[in-house]
C-alpha cells in the first residue's frame, strides 16, 4: 500500500524523462528508477501487480523524490550512477565473482599507464576489459612505443640525475629528469594515448596528421618523420584498434536462471567471431525478483563499468527501456549497438548455450556443496571480491640447503586439479633462503602465465609465514600484479597471514575455508617433497654413471633397466658388466664405483 504523501508525489510528477527515488524512513534511498515520463511510470506504481519485491519497496516508501533530465538516455546515466553511488536496498547491484583486466591512466601530474583489475573512485581513467587478459600486456607495451608514457611508480619532480633504460628504448619521455621533456609534451602524449585506448583511432589519426603538417611547414623535419612514423604504425594498427579481431562478430550473449530469491547471469563473451571469455554475475535477495527486472537494471551496470561495448548484444528475452539503453549505447560507442533477441539459427543457439551455463552457475553457487561453502567462508574471512574459484599454492622443500625445489598446486572449483600442478628447479642460490626461493618461484610462474594466458589465480597461498608471504608479494609488485590476493598459512599456529592485516587470522579449527587452505598447504607441501627426492635421485644417478667415461645417456638407461638401479650396477658381477658394456668399460665402472669383488 502507498502512504498518502507519496501517492500524492507521483501525481504531481511531470510528464518529462528523469530519475525518482523512492525514501524510506530517515530519507534512506529505497529504490531509484529512470523513465520516458516520470509521471506514466510513477503511476503503475499505484496498481496491485507488482512483484513482491516492489511491492514490499512501495510498503516501506515515505517519500519521493525526482530530477527531469533532457532525455530517457540521459536518465539511465544519471540513474547508473546514483545506484552505484547510493546502493538502495531494493535495485539489484551487479555482483562479478570475476575480476577482469583493465589499463588504468593515473591522475598524477604525469600520468603513468598501469595494469589492474580492480577500478577504483581515484580520479584516474580506466580502459577495459581487455579479452583475454594478455591483450591488456599487449596494450601497455603499445602505448609505450607509440605514445612513450611512463609505467614506473617513482616519484616524478625532475631530480633524477639520469632516465632508465625505457628513456634509451624510446618508450618513456623522461619526465623524471629535469629538461627531457616539458608538461605541455607529455600531455599532448596522454590526449593521444587515450584516444588510441579508446579506440577512437579517427580522431588520433586526424590529430597526428594536423601535427605533421604544422611540424613541416616549421621545417621540423625529424619531428614530422616521427609523425609519419607514428601515423604509419596507428594506421597498421587501426582494424584492431580494440586490440582484438573485428573479422567476426563482437557480441554479448546472455544466459539467465532466476529461482526464488537467487539468480544467475551468464555472460558468453564473442570477440572476432569467437567466443573468448564467460563473465558468471549473482545476485541473492529475499524476494523473488522478474528475470526482465532483473537484466534491464543490470545491463547499465554492467556497459557503464567497461569502455569496450559491442556492436550486439543477444538477450534470451524482451526488457522495458531497450530503446532508451540502446541509445545510450550507441553514444558511448560512437556507432549503432543492437539489442537482438535471436529466435533461430546460430545466433539462438548460443543464447540457449548461455541460458544451460546460466543453470549450471545457479547450481553451483546456490546448491552449496562443501567445496562451494568453503570458498564463501574464504571469500568472507580474507575480504575478497569473490570466491576464489582457482587457488595456486606454493612451499619450497631442500637438503641442506641444496637441490632447493619449489612446487605449485592447483585447488579449482575447491578440487585439486593434478594436471597443472608444477615444479620449479631453483637456481643460484648460496645455501638455504627460502625466501628467495619463493621469490623465484612465484616470479618464474606468473611472468610465464602473464605473458601465456594473461590471467592471474583468484588467490596466491604459500606455505609460510610473513617473511615468506613478503618475498612472495614482492616478486608479485615486480610484475605489476600486487593486488592480486596472497596469503600464507603457517603450520604449528595454523595462523593465516594477509597482507594488509598486521596481526594474523586465527580461525576455528573446524572452519571449513581453513581446512580447504589445510589441504591446498598439505598438497603443496607433499609435492615439493616428492620433486625434491626425484631430483636427489637424478642428481645421484648423474653423479654415479654420468662422470664415468664411456657412459652416455642410452647406455646408462641400458644398465638401469639391466640392473635395476645404481646398486645394482655397484653390486653386479664383473662378468655381468664386461657381458653388458664390455671388458674396458666394466672395469671403469669397477674402479669409479668400488663395484663388484668378482
Amino acid at each position: 500500500m502507498v502512504v498518502r504523501k507519496v501517492e500524492q508525489k507521483i501525481r504531481e510528477l511531470p510528464d518529462r524523462p528523469g530519475i525518482y527515488t523512492f525514501l524510506g524512513e530517515g530519507g534512506k534511498a529505497l529504490y531509484i528508477g529512470k523513465a520516458r515520463s516520470l509521471r506514466k511510470r510513477a503511476l503503475s506504481y499505484l496498481g496491485g501487480d507488482h512483484e513482491p519485491r516492489l511491492q514490499r519497496m512501495l510498503g516501506e516508501a515515505r517519500d519521493l523524490e525526482y530530477l527531469v533530465t533532457d532525455s530517457e538516455a540521459g536518465a539511465l546515466l544519471l540513474e547508473n550512477n546514483w545506484i552505484k553511488e547510493k546502493k538502495p536496498y531494493f535495485n539489484i547491484l551487479l555482483r562479478d565473482d570475476k575480476t577482469y583486466p583493465y589499463l588504468k591512466l593515473t591522475s598524477d601530474p604525469y600520468p603513468r599507464i598501469a595494469f589492474t583489475r580492480r577500478i577504483e573512485a581515484d580520479g584516474a581513467d580506466y580502459f577495459g576489459p581487455f579479452l583475454p587478459g594478455g591483450l591488456a600486456r599487449k596494450a601497455i607495451k603499445l602505448v609505450q612505443k607509440l605514445f612513450q608514457l611512463r609505467v614506473c611508480t617513482i616519484e616524478i619532480d625532475g631530480k633524477l640525475a639520469r632516465p632508465c633504460l625505457y628513456y634509451d628504448m624510446h618508450r618513456c619521455l623522461g619526465p623524471c629528469v629535469d629538461g627531457l621533456t616539458t608538461r605541455a609534451e607529455y600531455r599532448e602524449a596522454l590526449i593521444e594515448a587515450r584516444l588510441f585506448l579508446e579506440g577512437r583511432s579517427v580522431d588520433l589519426l586526424a590529430r597526428l596528421r594536423a601535427a605533421m603538417r604544422r611540424a613541416s611547414e616549421s621545417l621540423e623535419f625529424e619531428e614530422a618523420a616521427r609523425l609519419r612514423d607514428l601515423i604509419s604504425e596507428v594506421t597498421a594498427i587501426g582494424p584492431r584498434s580494440k586490440l582484438s579481431s573485428v573479422k567476426g562478430e563482437d557480441a554479448d550473449i546472455y544466459g539467465i536462471t532466476v529461482e526464488g530469491g537467487t539468480a544467475a547471469v551468464l555472460i558468453l563473451v564473442m570477440r572476432g567471431g569467437q567466443i573468448l571469455d564467460r563473465r558468471e554475475i549473482f545476485w541473492e535477495g529475499e524476494l523473488h525478483v522478474a528475470p526482465e527486472s532483473l537484466l534491464a537494471e543490470l545491463l547499465p551496470q554492467i556497459y557503464a563499468a567497461t569502455t569496450f561495448i559491442p556492436k550486439e548484444i543477444h538477450l534470451p528475452l524482451p526488457i522495458e527501456g531497450n530503446e532508451a539503453l540502446t541509445a545510450w549505447l550507441s553514444e558511448r560507442k560512437r556507432e549503432r549497438v543492437y539489442l537482438r533477441l535471436p529466435s533461430r539459427g546460430p545466433k539462438a543457439q548460443r543464447v540457449d548455450l548461455a541460458n544451460r551455463n546460466a543453470r549450471l552457475a545457479h547450481a553451483r553457487r546456490f546448491r552449496a556443496t562443501k567445496e562451494v561453502v568453503a570458498l564463501r567462508e574464504l571469500e568472507k574471512h580474507l575480504g575478497l571480491e569473490g570466491p576464489p574459484r582457482r587457488i595456486e599454492g606454493f612451499d619450497v622443500s631442500n637438503f641442506q640447503g641444496s637441490e632447493t625445489v619449489a612446487s605449485l598446486v592447483v585447488c579449482e572449483e575447491g578440487k585439486m586439479r593434478k594436471s597443472e600442478y608444477r615444479s620449479f628447479n631453483i637456481r643460484g642460490l648460496d645455501g638455504q633462503d627460502d625466501f628467495a626461493a619463493l621469490h623465484q618461484a612465484v616470479g618464474r610462474r606468473y611472468r610465464r602465465r602473464l605473458d601465456e594466458i594473461g590471467e592471474m589465480p583468484d588467490l596466491i597461498m604459500i606455505d609460510g609465514g610473513r617473511g615468506q608471504l613478503n618475498a612472495a608479494m614482492a616478486a608479485l609488485a615486480e610484475l605489476g600484479v600486487e593486488e592480486t590476493p596472497c596469503i600464507a598459512i603457517a603450520k604449528r599456529e595454523e595462523e593465516v597471514y594477509v597482507v594488509d592485516r598486521p596481526s594474523p587470522l586465527r580461525l576455528p579449527r573446524t572452519d571449513s575455508g581453513l581446512l580447504l587452505l589445510q589441504r591446498i598447504r598439505d598438497e603443496a607441501h607433499r609435492f615439493a617433497v616428492k620433486s625434491h627426492r626425484r631430483r636427489r635421485s637424478r642428481r645421484t644417478m648423474r653423479s654415479g654413471l654420468d662422470d664415468i667415461q664411456g657412459i652416455g645417456p642410452m647406455r646408462r638407461r641400458r644398465l638401469l633397466t639391466r640392473f635395476g638401479s645404481l646398486d645394482g650396477v655397484r653390486y653386479a658381477s664383473l662378468e655381468d658388466l664386461r657381458a653388458e658394456v664390455g671388458p674396458a668399460l666394466a672395469g671403469r665402472i669397477v674402479e669409479k664405483l668400488g663395484a663388484s669383488d668378482s
